[in-house]
């Protein structure tokens, strides 16, 4: 019976010489290592999955975990089971652990995407919602099998807090970050406002031509910020602060200002 448990989230960065040394590294420690394979289901276009068109995703992602294994036991890893995961490869990682927990979670990711990682907050997802230690390894090079391992990251065991100096805390709810409640405040205020001006723009005469307009994103900013509210409770729940909560933050606190604007400008010149 092995004495650990390995995840291995293998994205197309795993196969070179030194990725699978550095797995082999990882699954040498202690007497006995049992290291299981997850290929997330990464999308090419992020709609595939809204539409319902997994099967392509799903099918590439068996391709490249049949490559992964070839890889990792040729070069003498021993693999107990390998599986196609979640596109996300935190989420995939999440799903792995629900199945069976592990010592350690190590995830190969290419420079290409290690912005992702480090500036989109990938990262601190990671750290957020995986309770084993992590290893990030990050490989560069080409497809000419001269890919090298250029970086790695490690975290500690135990769920982390990386905003917990940006969160303001609530007993009533899921912990926000400051951004998140100015996010949520501007908007509220913001859709307010630009819906009193919108009536103000229409108050003198029908609703046709930029009166018309000011309705529209007054309408338009109200659905964005009821919907940026609602997300970001529903992802704070789960503790997501991926592409989505980002999107919707950033339209809230740029895009309800300008509408505010447009909409003034409405009511002067129109």
């Amino acid at each position: 019976m092995a004495d650990r448990s390995l995840i291995a989230i293998v994205t197309p960065a795993f196969g070179s010489r030194e990725s699978v040394e550095a797995l082999k590294r990882e699954a040498a420690e202690g007497d006995g290592v049992e290291v299981r394979l997850v290929a997330p289901a990464v999308e090419i276009n992020p709609l595939h999955h809204t539409l319902g068109d997994i099967d392509e995703p799903r099918a590439e992602a068996k391709a490249r975990l049949e490559k992964a294994l070839a890889a990792a036991r040729a070069g003498g890893v021993p693999i107990a089971t390998a599986e196609v995961g979640d596109p996300d490869p935190v989420q995939a990682a999440q799903d792995a652990l629900l199945e069976k927990p592990a010592d350690e979670v190590l995830i190969f990711a290419h420079a290409d995407d290690a912005k992702d990682w480090y500036e989109g907050d990938l990262w601190k997802h990671a750290e957020d919602s995986l309770e084993p230690p992590l290893k990030l390894v990050v490989v560069d090079g080409g497809p000419d099998s001269n890919e090298h391992v250029v970086d790695t990251e490690t975290s500690g065991a135990g769920l982390s807090d990386t905003d917990a100096d940006h969160e303001v805390d609530s007993s009533y709810g899921p912990k926000l970050t400051r951004g998140d409640l100015a996010g949520i405040a501007v908007g509220i205020v913001g859709t307010i406002v630009a819906i009193v001006l919108a009536a103000v723009a229409t108050s003198g005469g029908t609703a046709t031509g930029w009166r018309a307009v000011a309705i529209g994103l007054a309408i338009a900013t109200a659905l964005v910020n009821m919907s940026n509210v609602v997300g970001v409770l529903l992802m704070e729940s789960v503790r997501y602060r991926g592409g989505f909560a980002r999107m919707f933050r950033t339209l809230a606190l740029l895009g309800t200002p300008l509408v505010v604007m447009i909409n003034a400008l409405i009511v002067i010149f129109a």
